[in-house]
């Protein structure tokens, strides 16, 4: 059989189908219901295109055809023993290892000398603005989940991706106190103006070197 990437999705495609047989659109309700799409990207055909290379590779197998009156047929499919194996041993190395992630967050907060305190302080607090709405939504979330009874071990990941958000909530409110009382000092403000860098010559003030 050939190999396949475990993608997050293929990834959650597998996880579904450990709780028995099903079929995409089954799958696709589910991942809905357990807001699994906060974390896996899900483009449009992009659960079949992953469904057909998981068949492909022997990782799930085809087990029924269902019709109901005339909707087109769904097929129904199955975890394999190989589909097994490869999902736990992927699964173990990303619950168990740190890798390494690079945040678009912490690329913003080296800059932030160079923005300049007002600069960053304006975007510091536009992203609290935003970051207060989020974690709202996603409180709202867990406590709907919680009063419909879907089992917590589903919607573990969730409670992680909440926690995380308040963390970085509370702690850029705490930088931006930190920036206004000067706990924080800026150090381009203590240096002279950069007369390294060199201006930008308009194309305007150009001769046009095709005017001979």
């Amino acid at each position: 059989m050939s190999s396949v990437k475990l993608t997050p999705l293929a990834l959650a495609v597998l996880e579904l189908l450990h709780e028995g047989p099903m079929h995409p659109y089954e799958m696709t309700q589910l991942m809905r219901d357990r807001h699994i799409t906060n974390r896996v990207p899900v483009k449009p055909g992009s659960l079949y295109h992953t469904v057909d290379r998981l068949l492909t590779a022997g990782h799930i197998a085809v087990v029924e055809t269902q019709r109901e009156g005339r909707r087109p047929e769904r097929t129904v499919y199955a975890l394999t023993e190989q589909g097994r194996d490869a999902f736990m041993d992927r699964a173990q190395v990303m619950l168990g290892t740190v890798a390494e992630e690079y945040p678009q967050y912490v690329t913003g907060l080296s800059t932030m000398d160079d923005l300049g305190r007002d600069v960053s302080l304006e975007q510091l607090r536009l992203r609290v603005m935003r970051l207060e709405g989020k974690v709202a939504e996603h409180e709202a979330i867990l406590r709907r989940l919680e009063t419909e009874g879907v089992p917590r071990i589903h919607w573990v990941d969730w409670c992680y991706t909440t926690a995380r958000l308040q963390f970085e909530l509370d702690w850029t409110r705490e930088l931006i106190q930190d920036i206004t009382t000067g706990r924080l000092p800026f150090l381009a403000e203590q240096r002279q103006p950069d007369l390294s860098i060199v201006p930008t010559e308009s194309t305007e003030d150009k001769p046009d070197d095709r005017a001979s």
